[in-house]
């Protein structure tokens, strides 16, 4: 057996060969399966929606194992942020579980990297630990990792979902609605109930209902911070982003202390000057005499001077 201190350079390289190698797999299947989305979206607008349903667990499956190949990703660079931890002969309790399910799920994986790892881990910690790990017999592997590897039929729910989701997606009407026969939609327009709507409609509204309408979102500046939603995964295709609420600001001692000043009351502080006050100091008075021609001449002569 080599020395543990070998072994374990040997492993960091290794985990940084499979960390960089899983990310390119990762962002390889992610553009072949965003073509695969293009392929559904044309046959749904096709209206082949059973071939769709059939060739959309592909997609599926696909996204499942890009989910595994990120969760060993992270474990990765987990044993990478914690080598000091693999110098001792006995596995650290807090990396059991990554370890243990690299080496679980490792062979199920493409990539050669990564089961270079692994080799490395079972002659660092022994056929045993290794055996543990592969019938998971204490459980120690993440119940995630066993959920990816499992190879079963996705539920028809989420199937229905993908496809909802693709449609939307592409914009593609999807399922498509059911229209009403010409004669019906002819008769219906002639029910007295559809002029009384058209009537009501054409009522112009109020000051009140324009007071009390509310204004698009659109309206006004944006924000410049735009946050983005979390990507869609098959346990969640949907997400949501929740924003905390506004922190509850309140007064303190000195803005509690300071009187909101009315009109009413900055005119009454404010000192009172009489109207030969004004003209002693040569400011002009609002709403005064307009000046004759004899007034402008002087002040002309004034200003030539």
């Amino acid at each position: 057996m080599a020395p543990s201190s070998s072994l374990v350079s040997k492993l960091k390289v290794q985990l940084k060969l499979a960390i960089s190698r899983l990310r390119m797999v990762q962002q390889k299947d992610t553009a072949i399966a965003k073509q695969q989305r293009r392929q559904m979206a044309h046959l749904l607008e096709l209206g082949k929606e059973e071939s769709a349903r059939i060739r959309v667990e592909n997609i599926i499956r696909s996204d499942i194992s890009t989910e595994l190949l990120e969760i060993l990703e992270l474990y990765c660079e987990l044993l990478l942020a914690r080598v000091g931890l693999l110098e001792p002969k006995e596995c650290d309790p807090g990396l059991e579980e990554p370890i243990k399910s690299i080496i679980h799920a490792a062979p199920r994986t493409d990539v050669k990297e990564l089961q270079q790892a692994r080799q490395l881990l079972v002659e660092k910690y022994g056929k045993d630990f290794a055996l543990q790990a592969v019938d998971n017999s204490d459980g120690k592997v993440a119940e995630r990792v066993l959920k990816k590897l499992k190879v079963e039929p996705p539920d028809p729910e989420l199937v229905t979902l993908y496809l909802k989701e693709i449609a939307r997606t592409y914009g593609v009407e999807w399922p498509k609605l059911q229209r009403k026969p010409e004669h019906e939609s002819d008769e219906d327009d002639d029910e007295p109930g559809d002029k009384q709507a058209t009537k009501n409609l054409e009522e112009p509204l109020t000051t009140d209902e324009l007071h009390r309408a509310t204004p698009p979102r659109d309206l006004g500046p944006k924000s410049p911070v735009s946050i983005a939603p979390p990507s869609p995964r098959t346990d969640n295709l949907s997400p949501k982003l929740k924003l905390p609420a506004p922190p509850d600001l309140k007064p303190n001692g000195k803005m509690s202390g300071l009187k909101k000043q009315t009109p009413a009351t900055q005119a009454q502080s404010e000192p009172k000057g009489t109207e030969d006050d004004d003209q002693k100091k040569g400011k002009s008075v609002v709403g005064g005499k307009i000046p004759d021609a004899d007034e402008l001449a002087r002040r002309f002569a004034a200003l030539k001077r």
